[in-house]
């Protein structure tokens, strides 16, 4: 048997050189930093549960709040407008032709009460599991079934073009400044949220606006998504109705620069 350089006799073998190796130094940084984020959330935290903590209010609760008190606003508005009104009633030295005049713009103004033979049109989504009812036309998109900002504003610009003498969109009265404007799946008017379905409610010849809204070329092109998708349609003649006056404030809220 051969002597070899590992035999006690010629001296210890040499060390082997440590090294570091990448995997190692990224699985140590990962670690790291992973540590630092349940520290981040714990203090975050503070104990509590920050997915469900019922002081944490969804967006949409707060829109609904939000809602909610300035319907009580508009309520409390109206009723201070009609003692306003009944104490103007009172002999304040104006002649009948300006009284006359005071009442005609009030009327075009939407702020007084209106009554007459209505028609009534609602709208609604089409149901969630909605195919192509016809031939020749693609599977909805979720974006087909659902009511948008232009078929609202479709409906009463018809009615107006239909000389509707007044219009009330779910419980409001529309005036000069009112925009009918839809976030998501919602209707925000005059700072308060709708949901479908929606109502429009016009006072004016039943006949003339109901010519109107056939005529209406985007009307005819929601009811293609009617017809095709069963996006909800309804036209109904109602007979006497009396609008409510508009409550609400009727000055221009507008954004200023800071100084």
């Amino acid at each position: 048997m051969s002597n070899s350089a590992d035999s006690p006799g010629t001296g210890a073998s040499p060390a082997r050189t440590r090294r570091f190796r990448p995997v190692r130094i990224l699985t140590a940084a990962v670690f790291a930093l992973a540590g630092l984020i349940f520290f981040t959330s714990f203090d975050t935290a503070k104990g509590t549960n920050i997915r469900t903590d019922s002081s944490l209010l969804k967006l949409s609760d707060l829109i609904q709040e939000r809602s909610h008190k300035n319907g009580q606003l508009d309520e409390s508005n109206g009723v201070l407008r009609d003692d306003v009104e009944s104490l103007a009633e009172r002999d304040d030295g104006s002649t009948r032709a300006e009284d006359k005049k005071l009442a005609g713009l009030e009327l075009s103004a939407g702020t007084q009460r209106l009554k007459g033979q209505a028609v009534s049109v609602t709208l609604n989504d089409a149901p969630p599991n909605a195919t192509a009812k016809l031939p020749g036309y693609p599977e909805p998109q979720p974006d087909y079934l659902v009511i948008h900002q232009q078929d609202l504003q479709a409906v009463v610009n018809a009615l107006w073009q239909g000389g509707a003498k007044g219009i009330k969109v779910m419980d409001q009265r529309l005036i000069a400044t009112s925009a009918v404007r839809c976030v998501g799946n919602t209707l925000i008017l005059q700072g308060r949220v709708y949901s479908p379905p929606y109502k429009i409610t016009a006072v004016g010849d039943p006949e003339k606006l109901k010519n109107a809204l056939a005529a209406s070329k985007a009307i005819q092109n929601y009811m293609v998504y009617v017809n095709v998708y069963g996006l909800g349609w309804k036209v109904a003649e109602d007979g006497a109705v009396t609008l409510p006056g508009y409550s609400g404030t009727v000055d221009l809220h507008y954004a200023k620069p800071v100084e």
